[in-house]
C-alpha cells in the first residue's frame, strides 16, 4: 500500500522516530538524537519504498523490524538479544497502540477506513495521538528505570 509523501513526512517519520526512541529505552541505550533521528529517518524511508514494491502487505513490517534490530545492534551498540527484544516489543507496542487509538478515534470522529485511506489530512491527524502515546510510553519507561536504578 503506497503512502502519500505528505503522510510519510508528517506521520511516518515522527512515528518511526517514536518507535526508535521506545526501542532505545527498552534496550537501555542512551537517548541521543544524533542516533535516534537518523535511524528513524532510515526506517521511515525504507518503509515508504518497501510499500511501493509489489510484496504482500505486512512483509514490509517484518523487514522494517529486522532493520530496526540491525540498527540497534550496529548503531546503538546493543547486544543481539537486547536488540531483538527491543525491536519486537517496540513493533508490538505500535500495533497495540495503533489498534487502540484507531478503534477509539475513528468512531468518535466518524472516520471510516475508506476515508482514512483516501484523505491524507485525516490520516495524518488521526495518527498523531498514537505517536504521542509512543513517546509518552518511552519517557515513562525511562523515568521508571531511572528511579529504580538510583
Amino acid at each position: 500500500m503506497k503512502i502519500p509523501f505528505l503522510a510519510l513526512i508528517l506521520q511516518g517519520i515522527p512515528e518511526q522516530i517514536a518507535i526508535v526512541t521506545l526501542a532505545f529505552v527498552i534496550a537501555k541505550i542512551p537517548l541521543e538524537g544524533k542516533k535516534i533521528i537518523p535511524i528513524g529517518l532510515v526506517i521511515a524511508f525504507s518503509s515508504y519504498f518497501l510499500r511501493l514494491l509489489p510484496i504482500t502487505f505486512g512483509i514490509h513490517t517484518i523487514i522494517i523490524m529486522v532493520l530496526l534490530f540491525i540498527l540497534l545492534f550496529k548503531v546503538g551498540k546493543s547486544n543481539i538479544n537486547t536488540s531483538l527484544i527491543a525491536s519486537l516489543i517496540s513493533f508490538l507496542t505500535i500495533i497495540i497502540v495503533e489498534t487502540i487509538c484507531l478503534s477509539l478515534l475513528m468512531p468518535a470522529f466518524g472516520v471510516t477506513s475508506e476515508i482514512l485511506f483516501t484523505n491524507t489530512t485525516i490520516r495524518i491527524l488521526i495518527s498523531l495521538p498514537q505517536v504521542l502515546v509512543l513517546f509518552v510510553l518511552a519517557f515513562i519507561l525511562l523515568k521508571i528505570r531511572t528511579r529504580r536504578d538510583t
